[in-house]
């Protein structure tokens, strides 16, 4: 069943609001995605919180690289931490790559009380943002419990999910590999309780590529672009994912370097529809044996899952729009 991406009517002559919950500073796909929202200037970037936390320091990158791309005026607020104890996470160490190799100069930490993330993240729901989750649930997980029904018409669009594997030549992953839902599954069992959102599994976003060929483009751009491209650097040469997966992957490029997952999140809910179908689902979320189950099922929750999209049209279109010299135009459309 093919529809629009984001199945969420949209007045063009208004700025699409967008909220980015995230789990940024760790792979650097989120520092895609954000770079993606930023570069449409008919977007109104209402907030950013950020999950799976450590004392603030995925937030304190997030301002930064907002500072980078001119866009200081965005709030940012550091929620759900990892000491709240419900994560699948190590108890001590780091959760984020050396600073010294993919940042420019050192970042300082911005922690906060867990309620300002909330409060922001209630405000962008109540001002009809959409929410575009690319971390855990955790942050909508908590605030469906100091609000509940919030969630309930919301719109929301989450990265995570496994109903179907990939195609052939891409990764054979199993439900194990959806990280944003697994790391935190009581929290994303409760959201997909609770909200009726789009789910772009890693069963579409493995079909997406950052590639080394992108390289050059991105240096050419502007200050965020540039950072993606040190990033880009360090990351192909930390995880080497092409070689990991070029044995079993043949529909993978000799230069990839990473799958651009959350920025296809942000792309759907931008409205981006390049060979994009979404099908309406009902979802059984069971937890068993620690991990989260999503099996189709007559009197399961409805959602609404991406089930097929251009794969080599989105990489096109997601390194042409972060490039695109666009820095006059980000500070044309500022939150309210």
């Amino acid at each position: 069943m093919q529809q629009d991406p984001s199945d969420m009517a949209h007045d063009s002559s208004q700025p699409r609001r967008i909220h980015l919950d995230t789990d940024f500073g760790g792979d650097i796909d989120d520092l895609c995605a954000l770079a993606l929202i930023l570069a449409n200037p008919g977007v109104l970037l209402t907030a950013v919180t950020t999950n799976t936390e450590d004392a603030g320091v995925r937030a304190g990158y997030t301002r930064y690289a907002l500072a980078a791309a001119g866009r200081g005026d965005v709030p940012v607020a550091a929620g759900a931490d990892r000491r709240l104890g419900c994560y699948r996470l190590p108890a001590e160490g780091a959760l984020v790559p050396d600073e010294v190799r993919y940042w420019p100069e050192p970042v300082a930490p911005l922690p906060g009380p867990l309620d300002a993330a909330l409060d922001l993240l209630e405000a962008s729901i109540r001002a009809n943002a959409t929410i575009v989750g690319i971390g855990a649930c955790t942050n909508l997980a908590l605030l469906e419990a100091r609000s509940p029904g919030i969630l309930r018409g919301a719109h929301v669009v989450l990265m995570g999910g496994f109903v179907t594997p990939p195609r052939p030549g891409f990764p054979i992953w199993d439900h194990t590999f959806d990280w944003n839902f697994q790391v935190d599954v009581v929290s994303a069992q409760r959201v997909l309780a609770a909200a009726t959102p789009v789910l772009v599994p890693i069963a579409v976003t493995a079909e997406t590529a950052l590639r080394r060929s992108d390289l050059t483009q991105l240096r050419q751009g502007g200050p965020l672009a540039q950072i993606l491209a040190r990033q880009a650097e360090a990351f192909a040469q930390d995880e080497d994912l092409a070689g990991r997966y070029a044995p079993t992957c043949p529909a993978l490029s000799d230069d990839f370097i990473n799958f651009l997952h959350d920025p296809l999140a942000a792309a759907i809910a931008l409205g981006w529809d390049m060979g994009v179908t979404i099908a309406n689902v009902r979802l059984r979320n069971t937890i068993h044996e620690g991990w989260l189950i999503q099996s189709p099922a007559p009197d399961g929750h409805p959602a609404r899952v991406v089930t097929a999209i251009d794969g080599p049209a989105f990489s096109s279109y997601w390194c042409d729009a972060v490039t695109a010299q666009r820095n006059d135009h980000l500070s044309e459309v500022r939150p309210a």
